[in-house]
């Protein structure tokens, strides 16, 4: 069954309702139905494990709540619409499953029920357009491989048009992306994959794809059952992320809604340490002095990014490995939060390796350039006293050869990072021509007698991007700030050589 076109036929049922305006609540009108209908599937498979085990399954959802109850119409005429659907949906599905009772003892797998309803609306109006919508739903079948195959394209859609409705700061990350820094992470089943930001899931389905290929034994499924751990506090990524998962036949997505920054990190224990991180933190944005507070004081940056960075290195595990993208500022930043960040990121940690993006990874949602860190928590062999770090390797990624510029029509694919791959593996320094090094080795020393720069292997300037006037001018401040920073630590050098002091009034 051809599903390609099923959001749009959804979409366009959708805009004939008075009660949902725009892409947001379209999604999160059709999220909350897609859930419901892979949740009952999920049921489905549930119940039939049960009944081959001798034992009488047991839904949360009250019987005569189940999707399989009111929203399938079996053609015989009694299938609810109009008004007393609309009014069974919002005077009883939506009360019943936001206040389902939980107890210490149900089972992850049922808390999810609540735990997606508890923030999500139900908007539409018009009850003869919400049965039709639920209609097309119920033309996927989650149960035939080939509907949950094409189900991905669908999926990935209604991502994009999320980033579309979404905040600033969130951006849609490329799968060819997500899949590459998994590929090199390398997670094996019987570790734990972790993304403390993980939005719709894609950092944690292309870690599922990659152990799902390692599956041999009924040990091996059940590793597989626990092979990742997300948290996420918005409510419509969340149940994507939830949705997505039982997708990928994870029983019980552990996933928690909740705020990453909420925790002090000294209170972190070996229960929360996570054995690989794969993240695209939000950046542009800034967080409030209740979550600072939960940071080393030195590292109590405004910029999230920079305190997810501090988060990833109190929750990985010992020999643990990371890879994570960070905007172009964190690498050139010279303010104290940054600098104490990136300090301790080189004494405790082996920061091997920096991938510089480029700048269209995420058009058109925005121009900023991004990278990835790779680093892992234990002590590089031949690191001197006091680092964990002996050097990093910088590796630019130029565009592929025919693209000027990433777009919705010509996305990133995983080919794109194959240039990588085959340096990863045999590195190399490539010096293009004096002052145009597209990869390079810089030993720790150096680094750190920069005050930690890591905009290094930059890419050739040519054309200056245009980027929002927000964006350009935070841009601008950004690096005349790190300009300034080593412009007075030049002078303060010269000083010192000469025995003077010089104080200048303001």
């Amino acid at each position: 069954m051809a599903v390609n076109n099923i959001v749009k036929r959804i979409q366009n049922i959708m805009r004939q309702d008075a009660g949902v305006n725009g892409d947001a609540q379209r999604i999160e009108q059709m999220t909350w139905m897609f859930f419901l209908k892979v949740y009952d599937t999920q049921e489905e498979t549930w119940e039939y494990k049960a009944s081959r085990e001798g034992k009488k399954f047991s839904s949360i959802i009250p019987e005569e709540l189940r999707w399989r109850n009111w929203a399938v119409d079996k053609k015989d005429g009694l299938a609810p619409t109009g008004d007393e659907l609309l009014n069974l949906v919002n005077n009883n599905l939506f009360p019943t499953l936001k206040n389902i009772e939980i107890t210490p003892e149900t089972p992850r797998s049922k808390t999810i029920v609540k735990d997606v309803f508890e923030d999500i609306n139900q908007y539409m109006k018009n009850g003869t357009l919400l049965r039709q919508v639920v209609n097309v739903i119920n033309e996927i079948e989650f149960d035939d491989a080939q509907d949950r195959h094409l189900f991905g394209d669908i999926y990935e859609g209604i991502l994009k048009d999320l980033q579309s409705a979404g905040n600033a700061g969130e951006f849609y990350t490329p799968r060819a992306l997500t899949d590459f820094i998994v590929e090199m992470l390398h997670p094996k089943l019987g570790e734990v994959f972790g993304d403390f930001t993980s939005g719709t899931g894609g950092f944690l389905t292309s870690a599922l794809k990659f152990m799902n290929k390692q599956i041999e034994t009924t040990e091996d499924g059940a590793d597989y059952q626990n092979a990742v751990i997300g948290q996420e506090w918005k409510p419509l990524p969340y149940l994507l992320s939830i949705t997505n998962l039982l997708l990928h036949d994870v029983e019980a997505p552990n996933i928690i809604h909740c705020d990453s920054l909420g925790t002090k990190v000294s209170d972190f224990k070996d229960a929360d340490m996570v054995d690989v991180i794969g993240m695209n933190p939000p950046y542009g944005g800034s967080t409030d002095a209740s979550a600072k507070s939960n940071f080393p004081m030195d590292m109590r940056s405004s910029e999230t990014a920079d305190l997810f960075m501090v988060l990833i290195m109190y929750r990985l595990k010992a020999q643990g490995r990371a890879g994570v993208i960070v905007p172009d500022g964190f690498l050139f930043g010279t303010d104290n939060a940054k600098l104490a960040i990136k300090t301790k990121m080189l004494r405790e940690f082996n920061l091997h390796t920096i991938i510089r993006l480029p700048g269209s990874i995420f058009a058109p949602y925005t121009s900023i350039a991004t990278n990835i860190l790779f680093f892992n928590n234990e002590k590089a062999e031949g690191a001197p006293e006091g680092w964990a770090t002996k050097g990093t390797w910088f590796y630019r990624l130029d565009m592929p050869e025919g693209y000027k510029h990433f777009s919705k029509t010509k996305p990133m694919r995983l080919e794109h990072c194959a240039p990588i791959k085959e340096w990863w593996n045999d590195r190399k320094e490539i010096i293009v021509d004096e002052g145009n090094e597209k990869a390079r080795f810089f030993p720790v020393e150096e680094m750190v007698a920069a005050d930690c720069n890591f905009d290094l292997c930059k890419f050739p300037k040519e054309d200056e991007d245009i980027l929002p006037p927000a964006e350009l001018l935070a841009n601008y401040y950004k690096k005349r700030a790190a300009l300034d920073h080593e412009i007075d630590k030049t002078l303060s050098e010269i000083q010192k050589i000469l025995g003077i002091e010089i104080k200048i009034d303001n």
